[in-house]
């Protein structure tokens, strides 16, 4: 029984070599993430690795997760990198994606002015820092567009039962930098990726006021679109891609980058196969 095993994972090692191998015809593939990785400098840093070990071109759109999932669920992604799980594994469930894999992770923190007009400084948890941001109706920009990281902050809303609306709720719709330019000319409270906060931190009038605490993790994951649903997927490509940021030297890389310029890893790998 153990040598048919060894011999099965042989010969899928094999295929996932054969079908990654410089003679597939369709060497590009699109990748539909978020602004955080983009923005970060993530994909800059890894994605060159990929496709010169693999030969394929990776055109990125970065848009929030809900947009980068409508696009698995319409064709126009070969493979999402994205941080909603709970949207991740409806998109699997509902046969739009093939599996879905924890890939890296790092943590939201609430951002705010020095002076700390809510006082919410050090406070217990993430949820107890809004509930005084409500009430003290302390200016707070939200993403508002529906990415991983407006939804992640509408689910907290909704665990403390507050509806938030009115002129100190101001929604972007736009991408996490321009959501923190934009709190940080207005002396605003929001929620942010670590990553690009600490990528754009030298431009910002913000401090990290609330952090490191369970309800903060942000979790990223990546799907194969399944091509069953739409013949323009490039099942090879996506297939590749998946494996490949899975490996063992892809989270080697993940875990080194940020740590020469920020001194710590910007992203934690936690893959699991």
């Amino acid at each position: 029984m153990k040598r048919r095993l060894s011999l099965y994972f042989i010969f899928l090692i094999l295929l996932i070599t054969i079908s990654c191998g410089k003679q597939v015809n369709n060497r590009e593939i699109i990748l539909a993430t978020t602004t955080s990785t983009r923005d970060s400098g993530l994909l800059d840093y890894i994605l060159p690795e990929f496709e010169k070990e693999y030969g394929y071109k990776v055109n990125v759109v970065a848009v929030g997760t809900g947009q980068a999932i409508r696009l698995g669920m319409d064709g126009n992604a070969d493979v999402l990198l994205v941080h909603s799980k709970e949207d991740e594994e409806k998109f699997v469930r509902e046969g739009y994606g093939i599996e879905r894999f924890d890939v890296m992770y790092n943590d939201f923190v609430i951002l705010g002015p020095k002076d700390d007009r809510a006082q919410i400084k050090g406070i217990s948890t993430a949820k107890d820092a809004l509930k005084k941001i409500y009430s003290a109706k302390a200016e707070f920009v939200s993403r508002g567009d529906e990415s991983g990281t407006h939804k992640f902050e509408k689910r907290l809303w909704e665990k403390i039962g507050i509806n938030p609306q009115g002129d100190w709720y101001v929604k972007v719709g736009k991408g996490m930098a321009e959501t923190l330019l934009m709190a940080s000319e207005k002396g605003a409270y929001t929620i942010s990726d670590r990553a690009t906060y600490l990528t754009l931190k030298e431009k910002l009038d913000l401090e990290v006021l609330v952090e490191g605490k369970e309800d903060l993790k942000n979790q990223y994951g990546v799907i194969a679109v399944n091509s069953s649903k739409n013949s323009r997927i490039n099942k090879d490509g996506a297939q590749c891609f998946v494996e490949w940021i899975l490996s063992e030297k892809s989270q080697r890389l993940i875990g080194e980058f940020g740590k020469e310029k920020f001194g710590q890893s910007l992203f934690i790998p936690n893959a699991k196969k």
